[in-house]
């Protein structure tokens, strides 16, 4: 069997779905590679070190479309634009592989089913042990969570460290994150190499000690919140009652904070807003405001994905694709990812889909030209049928 990569076509997007050094383990997995020429070069990595691990150069995108399996970072609803010039390159019995956001673009998938091919979805992964490997999205989060606090250590117009010079004492930045998941963990530990003092908060009274552990203080609110974990370890979305108290009680703090990141962020859902306009008057001038929840709308009511914007004195960073900024590590950590998933997948040389399997059944969204995922079936069957123009 053939496996290809092809070259991501989203705007902006610099990472590749596999690098050289991955090559070697499909290879010896029984595994052709197939990668369209220049597909890893704004990553890092040439033609010629795939060629050296074993890869074919591929004659073109359609020879890519061609293999048998194809790997991919951003693949249907997560490239809605550009990707629809791929979906009539796909083809029934053809297997993809690949971030698809098939909670928030459910359409998307209903149109590869219809092409035959069958979609595997790396966001859909079960946050289980076996799986820790797999994990694209917190592989992601940590390079996101690392750039955040390098983004906001640029625009503030002070240092993040405290320093005791002839000229006189510098006082440390002081860092507020939201959220302590994979993103915000990292955010804090980041910060804190820094050496800005960090605060954080999340709704999970349970992360209090990872939080602790990385030099944080964790930040108390008396909030009902014993239903906030949803099963896999993902965020559950709460009620706009309980979002609103959770603004109210936020809002000393982020008042006295140099910068505040934001992560939260509930998968296929609208990201609640966490920090408002109000609070932002609060800050003092030259504050600056992370919000990694820009994609899905933003924690922050003056986010604006994928712009800066200054709102009553305080920066304001919608980032909306942070894990390509740093494409070499982030492609890299996304190789192993999808590698190891693929490396489960196959037996033998051979394509293996036992539903039996909890990694199998929770990433598959389409077989047989049927969506088969319940959860995105269920979107499915909430939403209008989409018209023939609408993008993939």
């Amino acid at each position: 069997m053939n496996v290809a990569v092809a070259k991501e076509s989203f705007p902006g997007e610099r990472r590749v779905a596999l690098v050289p050094a991955a090559v070697a383990a499909l290879v010896k997995a029984g595994l052709g590679v197939v990668f369209e020429p220049g597909a890893g070069l704004e990553a890092g990595y040439t033609d010629e070190q795939y060629v050296e691990k074993g890869a074919r150069l591929a004659a073109g995108r359609d020879d890519v479309f061609a293999a048998d399996i194809l790997l991919q970072v951003r693949t249907a609803g997560a490239n809605p634009e550009a990707g629809q010039a791929d979906l009539p390159r796909m083809r029934s019995g053809q297997i993809v592989i690949g971030m698809c956001d098939p909670l928030g673009s459910p359409q998307a998938a209903a149109r590869v089913a219809e092409r035959g091919a069958t979609l595997f979805s790396l966001e859909l992964l079960p946050r289980i042990t076996r799986a820790q490997s797999m994990d694209v999205l917190s592989s992601m989060a940590t390079v996101a969570g690392y750039r955040a606090v390098l983004l906001a250590a640029q625009a503030l117009p002070r240092m993040f460290p405290m320093l005791m010079t002839a000229a006189g004492t510098v006082s440390a930045a002081k860092v507020f994150v939201v959220g302590a998941g994979v993103a915000g963990l990292q955010a804090i530990a980041t910060a804190r190499r820094l050496g800005a003092v960090v605060s954080a908060y999340d709704v999970r009274p349970a992360v209090k000690e990872q939080v602790q552990s990385l030099g944080g203080k964790f930040v108390e609110m008396e909030l009902a919140a014993s239903e906030a974990e949803a099963a896999g370890g993902y965020a559950r979305a709460m009620d706009e009652e309980f979002y609103r108290k959770q603004r109210e009680m936020m809002a000393r703090v982020v008042a006295e904070s140099d910068v505040v990141i934001t992560t939260a962020a509930v998968p296929g859902k609208k990201a609640p807003i966490l920090v408002t306009g109000e609070m932002l008057r609060g800050m003092a001038p030259g504050s600056v405001v992370v919000d990694l929840a820009a994609e899905r709308g933003g924690n922050c009511d003056r986010t604006r994905p994928g712009e800066t914007i200054v709102e009553h004195g305080v920066t304001i960073l919608g980032p909306t694709n942070l894990p390509s900024e740093i494409p070499y590590h982030a492609s890299q950590m996304y190789a192993k990812n999808i590698t190891t998933f693929l490396l489960h997948l196959v037996k033998d040389g051979q394509v293996r889909i036992n539903e039996e399997d909890e990694i199998i059944r929770e990433t598959l969204v389409t077989r047989d030209g049927k969506v088969v995922n319940p959860r995105v079936t269920e979107l499915l069957s909430s939403q209008p049928s989409p018209s023939p123009q609408e993008n993939v």
